[in-house]
């Protein structure tokens, strides 16, 4: 799910800073507002660390093969700390391995920090659920759902800067295979949220984001 270097016009690279510069500065702004804003620095950067290395667990899904993404559990777990994690995770995939782009880096940070921060509004609103298996549905919804956002995120914006030389036909179908090859995965990911957040709430509540 990472966009590379010269695939998108120039002014949809621009608009994916522009949206990704206004969402991180919301995420700071709440940050700075919370009593300890340093508080939840270290598992930050634990989930940062999490977050990086996941693009390079990759599951074969023919005819393509897909990767962890982990923005809904980044989003339950950081909340308004996911976006920065997020958007410095994708900066070292660039970086260092050549996932995505540097032009791309906004896009991309939305396509990922969008669902992360969608996931941490459905666990903050379902925050009150006490019965365990309510709780376990809202996070398995957050996980896939997250995914599912971002997949379709990713989608919407290759259609859009789809370039003219191009046989559309053929990109479209080939974007849509490579979606459908997600769901899969947004099912995984859906029962890795629920699993380490019903381990959370068991064993450390307070590491799961809902503030």
């Amino acid at each position: 799910m990472h966009i590379p270097d010269g695939i998108l016009p120039l002014g949809l690279t621009l608009g994916g800073f522009a949206a990704a510069a206004g969402m991180t500065a919301i995420c700071l702004n709440r940050i700075e507002a919370q009593p300890d804003p340093r508080a939840g620095l270290p598992r930050a950067s634990l989930m940062t660390a999490v977050f990086f290395a996941a693009s390079l667990v990759h599951i074969p899904v023919p005819p393509t093969s897909v990767h962890l993404l982990l923005c809904g559990l980044m989003g339950a777990m950081l909340g308004w700390y996911a976006m920065p994690a997020i958007l410095i995770g994708l900066l070292f995939q660039a970086v260092m391995f050549g996932h995505g782009g540097l032009t791309t880096l906004g896009v991309n940070g939305v396509i990922l920090g969008l669902p992360a921060l969608a996931a941490f509004g459905l666990c903050r609103a379902l925050q009150g659920a006490t019965h365990p298996a309510a709780a376990a549905f809202a996070s398995f919804v957050a996980g896939a759902g997250a995914v599912l956002l971002a997949v379709a995120l990713f989608a919407v914006i290759l259609l859009a800067g789809l370039p003219g030389h191009l046989d559309a036909s053929a990109e479209r179908a080939a974007i849509l295979a490579l979606a459908l090859a997600h769901l899969p995965l947004a099912l995984a990911e859906g029962l890795v949220v629920a699993a380490v957040l019903g381990f959370l709430r068991r064993t450390s509540p307070e590491m799961i984001c809902v503030r």
